[in-house]
């Protein structure tokens, strides 16, 4: 049986993955508002959430896949690749399993916690020093923080963006 092709769902997805895309390369502009690597809004998550609550857990991963190879060719830093794709993808997992729940702001938060934790794994598998668990109670305070903002975002976005706009 042959599969038709969607051709609104790609246009939506390519969409998406657009405007999650121009909000990483915007954000990578800020200077970082605290001196410890690894803390950043996350503002590109609120695509991914917002894809995840409205759509398939296969479209956010599609979006998220797609903004992560593009961001890293954009930018150029080929290194953090490797560190998106484990933060992204734990994120996007742990995001899944809590959405089922339908509390955003909860999704939002550990979301953010665990893409620090995925990053935190990759760091120190690649760079192999222990002391780099260091760093996970500051960054369970900042995904705290931001894991608010997205799900709070995302949370409007949800409410406010007309359903019929949308695959």
């Amino acid at each position: 049986m042959k599969k038709t092709f969607d051709v609104k769902r790609l246009t939506t997805l390519a969409l998406l993955t657009t405007i999650a895309l121009t909000i990483f390369v915007v954000e990578s502009a800020i200077p970082t508002l605290v001196p410890i690597p690894g803390v950043k809004l996350g503002l590109a998550n609120i695509v991914t959430l917002f894809v995840l609550k409205r759509y398939k857990f296969s479209d956010a991963a599609i979006v998220l896949a797609m903004r992560i190879i593009l961001a890293t060719i954009f930018t150029g830093q080929a290194v953090s690749f490797i560190y998106s794709v484990s933060g992204g993808f734990l994120c996007l997992i742990v995001m899944a399993a809590v959405n089922k729940l339908q509390y955003i702001f909860l999704t939002g938060i550990l979301g953010a916690v665990s893409h620090n934790a995925g990053q935190i794994l990759a760091a120190f598998f690649i760079l192999r020093l222990s002391g780099i668990f260091a760093y996970m109670p500051f960054l369970v305070i900042s995904g705290v923080i931001t894991g608010l903002f997205t799900g709070l975002v995302c949370f409007f976005a949800d409410r406010y963006i007309p359903k019929k706009y949308t695959m």
